[in-house]
């Protein structure tokens, strides 16, 4: 019944052109069990929150969206800003965002959407229902899943049971039990921001840091200690930052300084290895070759 209705509610309901020329759809709170202002279920194919709005279109909704997947990779287009989950993330689409949908990839898990009014007003701020700086895509420990997992079980439910208590009171009971998932999910969406912010400033410090060292230094140990960070701190935020390691980060800066030296001046080989930290003419050579797959000398050569 929670597959149906959830594919269902997708089909219903009008929406708007905004000033933008982007249609917004509303929540078909007619299609919910019990007309409540919440639905949860599986992620079906196929969907669109209605007939003339494509998954593959670019589209706004007025209501809150989260996605918790159960594969992947899957992308998904939020603000304008691709975003690539898989299994055990999260995607948090809040009212008036435009988003669209990926034609190629398959939507497994669960789908939790949310009428904005259907919370009182202290559990909106409580929980950052509208706190737009917090990151879409959210990636939890595995501790942090399984409690999400239970809520979100533990919600679906009471969601679908409309036999043991009076609509009144079935909905005071959805309204806790969302409650409880939505404070777990805006934690994790508050922590995930401080994580990005303190990633972010080691990544900073650690790039000024390369930037200044590069021709000297090539060693990620040496500039966790002249930081005052962990090598495995290091790495974390780098990864966050780049998608690569911070060995990575440095050749690369390495490579490029060589490639300047060897293509705007005539210094021999030898010294332009001496100039990035190889005071070893071969070493350099065999670095340089195994980032470029070319000879120091082979990559001049190809300029002229």
């Amino acid at each position: 019944m929670a597959d149906r209705t959830i594919q269902d509610s997708t089909r219903g309901g009008g929406g708007d052109d905004g000033v933008d020329g982007i249609r917004t759809f509303p929540f078909p709170i007619e299609l919910s069990v019990g007309g409540v202002g919440m639905q949860v279920g599986a992620m079906g194919t196929g969907r669109t929150w209605h007939a003339d709005a494509p998954l593959e279109r670019v589209h706004r909704i007025d209501f809150h969206v989260v996605m918790l997947f159960g594969g992947g990779p899957v992308r998904h287009m939020i603000d304008f800003a691709e975003y690539e989950a898989t299994a055990g993330d999260l995607l948090w689409i809040r009212p008036g965002q435009v988003h669209r949908f990926s034609p190629t990839s398959e939507y497994r898990g669960t789908v939790l959407t949310m009428q904005p009014g259907f919370l009182p007003r202290a559990t909106v701020e409580a929980t950052g229902l509208y706190r737009y700086d917090l990151p879409p895509l959210l990636r939890p420990s595995g501790a942090q899943l399984a409690g999400l997992e239970a809520s979100l079980d533990q919600l679906q439910r009471e969601y679908e049971d409309t036999s043991t208590l009076p609509l009144s009171l079935h909905t005071s009971v959805l309204r806790h039990s969302l409650t409880a998932f939505l404070l777990r999910l805006a934690h994790l969406a508050a922590s995930s921001a401080e994580a990005g912010r303190r990633a972010e400033s080691t990544f900073t410090l650690f790039r000024d840091a390369v930037e200044k060292g590069f021709a000297t230094n090539h060693s990620v140990s040496a500039y966790a200690d002249a930081l005052g960070y962990s090598r495995r701190t290091l790495v974390r935020a780098v990864r966050a930052a780049t998608g690569e390691t911070p060995k990575g980060f440095i050749d690369k800066r390495v490579v490029l300084e060589a490639k300047r030296l060897l293509a705007h001046t005539d210094l021999p080989i030898g010294r332009v290895g001496a100039a990035v930290g190889f005071p070893d003419a071969a070493n350099f050579s065999k670095f340089f070759h195994q980032h470029t797959d070319m000879t120091p000398a082979a990559f001049r050569a190809e300029l002229l």
